[in-house]
């Protein structure tokens, strides 16, 4: 796996946005070509920003059909730049350097509070019609004596990233209420992504860990590299708002209008298949897997934001 285990959002924020801001080249906010409808950048190329779920080697391959959709639909050069965390995606679209990006919930409810200038447009789905949602698992290896979370206390225990949604924040608020002290209870381990938190439970690494639920019941096993009854569930949360796609508000009204209707309308399995956007029959708009995508709004996220009110951790300001 050639995934970088990522730090916690503070920490990182330096190096990894320097890595990303240098990869991207020029500011986006500076491209900008001919602003036809006399008001915002319409720049001739696009930055497209995403964090990998699993392998980051293949995260392009896996938005390859959306872009060359945007490319189509808007008429632009779309560049897709992957980002090594969420911090680099943040302060990317903070300082004009990424004008499409792909967060995950609490990532975007941080960029938010750092000043991001970015509306969200659309969040992934798994299947057609549904609300864009997931939940947090909480695992354990088959056999273990951990049968719940109240049991995780005095483990060793895997967590993905401090800026995780599923991987950190919402376990730590059900830690919380189970009693346990996130930091002084447990050991935490971050291990940088859901596949390896899964894994790292599968190995023995950790006694128990956090993830997102489409890695443990479907993306591993559809890979080989989990087999059902590897590992139990003892734990799940709450419906969480689906990760958002958030656009730079800088950009023209005609280009946001014409961004907003791949995501919402046309991103998706279905429409890129019958448009010949694979070269076979497409089976995911992403490297989650996703049928496509449904629309969303800033109050989508509130959720977020009461877990963050609740736990009081910093990773909700960090940014």
């Amino acid at each position: 796996m050639s995934r970088l285990p990522r730090r916690t959002a503070a920490a990182v924020l330096g190096v990894a946005a320097a890595f990303l801001l240098a990869a991207c080249g020029q500011s986006a906010a500076t491209n900008t070509g001919n602003a036809a409808d006399g008001g915002g950048r319409n720049p001739d190329e696009l930055v497209f920003s995403a964090v990998p779920s699993e392998n980051a080697q293949s995260l392009q391959q896996s938005f390859q059909p959306v872009i060359n959709l945007l490319e189509k639909e808007t008429g632009k050069k779309i560049k897709f730049q992957p980002a090594t965390d969420y911090a680099a995606v943040i302060e990317a679209q903070r300082s004009g350097k990424v004008d499409i990006a792909n967060y995950g919930p609490l990532s975007y409810v941080l960029a938010k509070n750092s000043g991001v200038k970015a509306t969200p447009i659309a969040a992934g789905i798994t299947t057609k019609g549904e609300t864009p949602g997931y939940k947090s698992y909480g695992i354990t290896k088959a056999g273990s004596p951990i049968k719940s979370i109240a049991d995780f206390k005095g483990k060793k225990i895997c967590f993905v990233d401090p800026a995780s949604t599923s991987g950190y924040l919402y376990p730590k608020a059900a830690l919380l209420q189970a009693g346990i002290d996130p930091v002084k209870d447990i050991t935490p381990v971050m291990t940088g992504g859901h596949d390896a938190s899964v894994l790292a439970v599968n190995s023995g690494q950790c006694d128990a860990g956090f993830a997102e639920d489409v890695m443990v019941d479907k993306i591993l096993i559809d890979k080989g590299q989990l087999k059902q009854g590897d590992l139990n569930t003892v734990w799940k949360s709450d419906i969480i708002a689906g990760s958002p796609v958030a656009v730079d508000d800088d950009l023209s009204a005609d280009l946001k209008a014409k961004i907003s209707d791949v995501f919402q309308n046309k991103a998706n399995v279905d429409y890129l298949t019958a448009n010949g956007f694979c070269s076979t029959a497409c089976k995911a708009v992403d490297d989650a897997g996703d049928w496509g995508y449904a629309k969303v709004d800033d109050a989508f996220y509130a959720g977020v934001r009461k877990v963050c009110a609740t736990t009081k951790d910093k990773q909700c300001t960090a940014a």
